[in-house]
């Protein structure tokens, strides 16, 4: 089966203060580079949408293998990038799309969702601790409502459209939900 990572790194950071995608984590590696590098372990094919005046980021996911499609409307919001990001992926069999400001998501979690597709699923997501996480997987037969996204809801309401068919996909993976919109959000998290 053919399956295709679609990786949004369009965000403009406004939360940040500077562009958290480029910003490194302890390790030395920046954050976009890491969910790219986790995305790419378990999906042969990966499309990175980027907004267009970030040519920094461009480079540094194409040098991790990704296929890079600038996204000329993403100021409009996550739903346009994600648009976007599935026109250019093209015919699959499913889509599994991931935040590029989500480094902490376990490639364990993504091939766990990407199985979940491949076992059938219309829609698929990671749960941890009652909590739907990303990525979240669509099925092929989604392309043409992927494609016709705006906005800045990203899935949402097709998530909503589609509730009943949506596959919950427990894991032991806080990453699933940790997603970085201010620098606090690097500190490590506490013990649970």
């Amino acid at each position: 089966m053919k399956f295709v990572g679609l990786l949004l790194a369009a965000g403009t950071a406004s939360r940040f203060g500077s562009d958290k995608l480029q910003h490194k984590l302890p390790h030395g590696v920046a954050i976009a580079v890491q969910a790219a590098r986790h995305l790419k372990a378990e999906m042969p094919r990966v499309v990175a949408a980027v907004r267009p005046d970030n040519e920094d980021t461009a480079r540094a996911l194409a040098a991790e293998g990704c296929e890079i499609v600038v996204c000329e409307h993403a100021a409009e919001g996550m739903g346009a990038s994600l648009a976007c990001a599935a026109r250019a992926a093209g015919d699959a069999d499913g889509y599994l799309v991931a935040l590029g400001d989500m480094p902490f998501v376990r490639p364990s979690t993504i091939a766990a969702v990407r199985d979940a597709l491949a076992g059938g699923a219309l829609l698929a997501a990671p749960y941890w601790r009652a909590r739907r996480g990303h990525p979240v997987g669509f099925g092929g037969r989604l392309r043409g409502e992927l494609e016709a996204l705006t906005g800045d809801e990203g899935a949402r309401r097709l998530l909503e459209a589609h509730a009943a068919q949506l596959v919950k996909v427990p894991v032991g993976d806080p990453g699933a939900i940790r997603d970085i919109d201010q620098p606090s959000d690097l500190a490590p998290p506490l013990a649970v």
